[in-house]
């Protein structure tokens, strides 16, 4: 043992498969060195008091900070404005993404994405670029002027410089051709991941989609064609697909507690949560904002007296959330009814297996990275470790 080791003491540790009640836990060098039931000692230890000690949260869809906004600054400095605003509760992994824009923005904030990269690693391994490639029937809030099919020549620019940033691309495979759809999977550095979202294929096409390159789909229920009797569409595709891994926002606004728990029951470990953040509304900063607007995209916040609130547009739709992937967590034990087990597997260990980082981040375990969260009895953050060292 090093004068530098950090020892956490009566921890209920959750190691990203179960729960070890009254537990330690000795972090050196960034890193989980030995979580034990025996007592260990040091000059540097913290009393947990049976509080939950976590992995720190990994959200692969939000958009941004407390005030700050991606597509409208799309600069390092926003970036990292929106990983310091999330982490703050409790998520430590983020992909900053934007929603259907032009290739430039496209363009601008991959390079931001890809400084900050450089910088923190496991904070931020990349963008997810959400759109614009999407069906219009299901664009949601995306805006009408920018959803549309590659021009001539715009997939080559945009994987051109900085592709290996682009971790996630959603797109709607129903409006593409197959040369687009080849072009995308030739082009695309090997750890970026297509996912099916904004799509009103039919069952069959989005199944074809999913058996060929595309494994992953976005915000499962929301801007998706739905499941009926002869036609199961994109959601009954994803419910009897073997392998898909499927994103749900899980802030009490765009999915019924209900189908939540069916998807659960069905997919288990292939769902994972996302925030879907517009912007945050977290303890000690100044935001959400109240009100935004980014050319045809114009949404306000709606507070809630019985929730966190969320965006909608002048049409009222729903535009996104404001909230941070703990509140999900919290939403999927209180109101759905997940064990804390499931609901904290589906905001950790999962979506850290997705984006190829599940044998360093998302588990308590020795050789991982010590990011975590402590969490009272109310799942509420009382500090946070970023690789062994508290956030001021």
């Amino acid at each position: 043992m090093t004068s530098s080791d950090l020892i956490v003491a009566n921890a209920t540790v959750f190691t990203g498969f179960e729960f070890i009640p009254n537990a330690f836990v000795r972090i050196a060098s960034g890193r989980i060195q030995e979580v034990t039931t025996s007592p260990l000692s040091g000059q540097d230890t913290i009393d947990f008091q049976g509080d939950y000690l976590v992995p720190g949260l990994v959200d692969l869809q939000l958009y941004g900070g407390s005030h700050r906004f991606l597509n409208e600054q799309p600069t390092p400095d926003t970036v990292r404005h929106i990983y310091e605003t999330h982490l703050r509760n409790g998520t430590t992994t983020l992909l900053p993404t934007i929603n259907s824009t032009s290739l430039d923005i496209m363009q601008q904030a991959t390079s931001a994405v890809q400084v900050v990269r450089q910088e923190n690693p496991f904070g931020v391994p990349g963008i997810h670029i959400e759109g614009p490639y999407f069906n219009p029937i299901k664009r949601g809030a995306h805006s009408s002027v920018y959803v549309r099919t590659p021009a001539e020549g715009e997939l080559e620019a945009l994987f051109s410089t900085d592709a290996d940033a682009i971790r996630m691309l959603t797109l709607a495979p129903e409006v593409l051709t197959t040369e687009e759809l080849t072009t995308i999977q030739r082009l695309k550095h090997p750890n970026t991941l297509l996912s099916l979202g904004h799509s009103n294929a039919t069952y069959r096409q989005a199944t074809s989609a999913l058996n060929n390159g595309i494994p992953l789909a976005t915000h499962l229920y929301n801007a998706m064609r739905g499941y009926e009797s002869r036609e199961p569409g994109v959601v009954g595709a994803v419910f009897d697909h073997p392998t898909v891994r499927v994103s749900l926002i899980a802030d009490g606004y765009h999915c019924d507690p209900a189908t939540i728990r069916i998807a659960h029951r069905l997919l288990g470990d292939r769902l994972f949560l996302i925030s879907d953040a517009l912007f945050a509304n977290v303890p000690g900063l100044d935001g959400p904002r109240p009100e935004f607007s980014l050319g045809e995209f114009v949404v306000h916040y709606e507070t809630d007296p019985n929730g966190p609130g969320r965006y909608v547009n002048f049409e009222g739709k729903l535009a996104g959330s404001a909230i941070t992937l703990l509140d999900c967590v919290r939403v999927c034990v209180e109101r759905v009814g997940l064990s804390l087990t499931d609901a904290l597997r589906k905001a950790t260990a999962i979506p850290a297996e997705i984006i190829s980082l599940g044998d360093t981040l998302g588990r308590i375990q020795p050789g991982y990275v010590a990011n975590l969260v402590r969490l009272d009895q109310t799942l509420t953050a009382m500090g946070v470790w970023v690789e062994g060292k508290p956030l001021l």
